[in-house]
């Protein structure tokens, strides 16, 4: 970490972030095994396992569109089908439907669905994060940047500011770094007796990625080929050249790598009291 540029977050005006990156095309890594949660990635892939009755997927991409992106291409592998026939037969999960059987039409009412443009791409089941990307360059090659996160994922992180900071900067990559919950409690003790107990803080130890990348497309030149790992060489190169920028967060961030942080999650979404869905990208600095 010591390579990678480190900035504090700075005010900026939403309003004109609205304007400039209505266009802009969030990629989502949806096509991982999910081993850790094998109890729902057996039937599923990991983007699909719902939180509060929703595909995570769905929850990644509402932190986006509250900014504005309604472009997203989704790098589908492991059991992609389901993510396919997901945003395939979307307006009829959302919407009541009338069904005229004599003429053979369907209608759908009362729908209440995003302005999202989803391109699901089948980029293989045994390729790597990097490679995944590399199998999508043809849809950001002439762009002059795109987004990037992970499909298990959920954060109060604000979109708008990175983009702001990463044209700001001149550099090809901006990373979000947080600092994740530490794995147990911690306990402040005073004469043999607990004064203060945290139930699972944040960490004191390093900063980590986030996700959340803003990415130019010359990144890409670093994937060689499907089994390159976007966390290895290119990240590494670009910190070594200094081409690797951090926006920090310093708020809510939650992977869901195990049935206790979906559990976590869920009980958030449920509660009223998820961070990812209640902050305000006007209020966000």
């Amino acid at each position: 970490m010591d390579k990678i540029h480190i900035f504090r977050q700075y005010p900026v005006t939403f309003q004109n972030r609205w304007c400039s990156v209505s266009k802009i095309k969030a990629i989502i890594l949806a096509g991982g095994l999910g081993t850790r949660l094998s109890e729902e990635t057996g039937l599923r892939p990991k983007p699909m396992v719902e939180i509060g009755g929703r595909p995570i997927l769905w929850h990644i991409m509402q932190i986006y569109s509250k900014f504005g992106i309604q472009d997203f291409i989704v790098c589908a592998g492991y059991k992609g089908y389901m993510i396919k026939e997901y945003f395939a037969n979307f307006a009829m999960h959302n919407s009541d439907v009338m069904v005229d059987m004599a003429r053979q039409e369907v209608t759908f009412t009362r729908s209440q669905l995003p302005p999202w443009r989803v391109y699901v791409a089948d980029t293989g089941e045994s390729t790597m994060t990097g490679g995944r990307l590399g199998r999508i360059r043809h849809l950001v090659a002439d762009d002059p940047y795109f987004l990037m996160t992970y499909g298990d994922g959920l954060s109060d992180v604000d979109i708008g500011g990175s983009i702001d900071f990463h044209r700001s900067h001149g550099k090809l990559a901006t990373m979000t770094v947080v600092r994740p919950s530490a794995r147990f409690g911690s306990t402040v003790i005073e004469d043999g007796l607990v004064r203060e107990f945290k139930e699972k803080p944040q960490t004191e130890q390093g900063l980590i990625n986030g996700g959340f990348f803003v990415l130019s497309p010359r990144v890409l030149d670093l994937v060689e080929n499907d089994q390159t790992i976007w966390e290895h060489e290119p990240l590494q190169k670009l910190a070594e050249a200094r081409q690797l920028a951090a926006w920090q967060h310093n708020g809510f961030w939650q992977p869901m790598d195990t049935l206790r942080e979906k559990h976590i999650l869920d009980e958030m979404w449920v509660s009223g009291k998820a961070p990812w869905k209640n902050s305000n990208p006007s209020a966000a600095s």
